[in-house]
């Protein structure tokens, strides 16, 4: 790793709320905090406002120019999904002083170059220690300046993640970076490639190949399938001529099979995938941006949503665009971007838990802590604060039935890995049905009927043992793998999503996908695309390696198991996510949500 001397300061602060209350849950605090980002925004002259999803950049965004409608012309929304038009004007005027602030996602933090940026917002946990360092860069950002960056909590506990990740940064304790390594996909491209730019000698671009820490460990055999693979479609699709896409001559040189297949191939090259989506557009033309299908296949004529800073009404799909106008009335849907699943990394985990460990020492070191002080203090008395050394259970009883929390601290995927893991090992102890909710903190596990676990049980159902077994078994990763295997397809050059004039959709491809899927499943089930699919469904999308890492953790810690009467406060924001997600015909789940949270503030100032 070649380092440079790493001298830059940075300094984090948070802005805090003058009321807090002991039951917090997601994403109540944030907007009504508005009025302190707007007074930091006039104190500067330019300001980036960051969100960690592209949703919430426009509820902010919407929410800053309802408050200040004299900073129409003087505020921005950039985020991956506006027209590149757009986002490149924005850019512009921030080079150029012309803008008091911008709203953006990660699509202003990284490798856009720009000077003249007075103070960085941060709306929400950043969620890792590198994400708020690079965030901060933004502003002060020449040589021997200070980078600061604001951090505005959406919910009560994110004030313990900015003081976690301020003692982080001081220490440089920053994430790690896995490479990716024997991506087959992209190496079946990556030859193509270069047998339609001149061509190339296998043994030669074998070593080249090799010299790379991701295909360190390509074997012959690994080589000679992907060769095959491409020069005839392997074993399965040799029968059909447009998959053999590269030939040898006769100076034993290989080159691309055509000008059609190279032209093709030109069409889809590339290893950025993401999901489909399609154009927003207004009735007379100009196009906004895009976004993701899913969210306009629910939509009906009329229906209105926010978008570009903009609320649309939507008229109809043409031709994979999505044909808008502008709404009457200023309220509507905000898309929901799949990119926006932040979960809390390793090293702010581990951070955390050390700014626990602390409060359980009654040692609050800095304002932030004082802050939650009394949410600490409160669940305490009421259970007890989890230290590192800790897996702190909660069971709770109520209306609903039996609730077990536990609280590992290892962010949302690893939970969610977790919680279908404990589901299916319940399941085969016949308790069931069980309902999971988890967020970045623990887990919830909800039964109708009582469910007597001690500390042995627990023992045995965090046990790491049959973890891949299980987990494969559990989550259905064969189901993950088909779909996965859509993106695994296209890199490789098994699908074009673009043809000239057209394109195919994401019900299309995935269609087309699942076909290659279930013919290698029948008669190449050692196809090792196949394999990578499964490698990589395991350890991305449940984040396999952090979980037998927490298992193995938790193997070593003791197991503090509690019966508090009611909610605590780290139980009740699990218990506000799953109500929040239920459709309640009665009463809405923000309704019943605060409801109970005055009932239980209510029981703690009685005390």
């Amino acid at each position: 790793i070649v380092r440079a001397a790493d001298d830059k300061r940075i300094t984090l602060e948070s802005v805090l709320p003058p009321k807090i209350e002991r039951f917090p849950w997601a994403g109540h605090l944030g907007l009504h905090l508005l009025q302190q980002v707007i007074d930091r925004i006039e104190s500067a002259g330019t300001t980036l406002v960051f969100t960690n999803t592209r949703s919430q950049s426009e509820l902010w965004f919407a929410a800053i120019t309802v408050a200040r409608g004299d900073w129409l012309d003087k505020i921005a929304i950039h985020h991956g999904s506006i027209d590149r038009k757009t986002r490149l004007k924005t850019e512009q005027m921030l080079r150029l002083g012309e803008v008091r602030a911008v709203v953006c996602t990660s699509s202003l933090d990284l490798g856009v170059d720009f000077w003249p940026v007075d103070q960085v917002i941060q709306i929400g946990s950043p969620k890792s220690i590198a994400r708020a360092m690079q965030r901060a860069g933004r502003c002060g950002h020449r040589p021997g300046e200070t980078s600061r960056i604001l951090c505005v909590p959406t919910q009560a506990f994110e004030l313990v993640e900015f003081s976690a990740a301020r003692h982080a940064i001081g220490v440089r304790h920053i994430e790690t970076r896995q490479p990716i390594e024997m991506a087959l996909d992209v190496l079946a491209q990556h030859v193509v490639t270069v047998a339609a730019g001149g061509g190339f000698d296998s043994a030669e671009l074998l070593a080249e190949v090799r010299s790379t820490h991701a295909f360190a460990a390509l074997t012959v055999e690994n080589w000679g399938w992907v060769m095959d693979f491409v020069e005839r479609g392997g074993s399965t699709l040799m029968a059909y001529p447009r998959f053999a896409r590269i030939r040898r001559g006769e100076d034993g040189r290989w080159t691309v099979a055509s000008d059609a297949i190279a032209r093709m191939h030109r069409m889809g090259i590339g290893t950025i995938t993401s999901d489909g989506s399609v154009g927003v557009q207004y009735l007379r033309g100009k196009r906004l941006g895009t976004v993701e299908e899913s969210f306009i296949a629910k939509l009906r004529p009329g229906d209105t949503f926010a978008f570009a800073g903009k609320v649309l009404e939507f008229v109809r799909v043409y031709q994979m665009s999505a044909i808008v106008r502008p709404a009457r009335r200023r309220s509507g849907l905000v898309p929901r971007w799949m990119g926006g699943k932040l979960p809390m990394s390793a090293s702010l985990a581990d951070a955390v838990r050390q700014r626990m460990e602390e409060a359980a020492d009654e040692n609050y070191a800095d304002c932030e802590m004082q802050t939650v002080r009394p949410i600490l203090d409160l669940q305490r008395r009421w259970s007890a604060i989890p230290r590192a050394a800790q897996l702190l259970i909660e069971q709770t009883r109520t209306r609903e039935g039996h609730h077990h929390f536990l609280y590992p601290f290892q962010g949302k995927l690893v939970h969610e890995g977790l919680s279908a893991l404990l589901a299916f090992r319940l399941a085969h102890r016949g308790i069931s049905p069980v309902t999971a909710t988890f967020n970045d903190y623990g887990l919830e596990l909800l039964c109708p009927s009582e469910m007597p676990l001690n500390q042995e049980d627990y023992r045995q159902l965090l046990s790491p043992a049959e973890l891949v077994a299980d987990i494969v078994e559990c989550v259905n990763s064969s189901e993950l793998a088909r779909r996965h295997f859509r993106e695994i397809a296209r890199i490789a050059g098994l699908l074009v999503q673009t043809r000239p004039g057209a394109q195919r959709s994401v019900r299309q491809l995935q269609a087309s996908s699942e076909l290659f899927f279930d013919v290698f499943k029948e008669f190449d089930p050692e196809n090792l695309l196949m394999q990578q699919a499964r490698r990589e469904v395991l350890d991305r999308q449940l984040e396999f390696t952090r979980l037998q890492n927490a298992l193995e953790r938790i193997a070593q810690q003791e197991i503090l198991i509690m019966t508090p009467k009611k909610l605590s406060p780290l139980s009740f924001p699990l218990w506000a996510e799953r109500i929040a997600s239920q459709q309640l015909r009665m009463e809405s789940g923000k309704d019943r949500i605060e409801r109970l949270a005055r009932q239980l503030e209510a029981a703690a100032a009685q005390e």
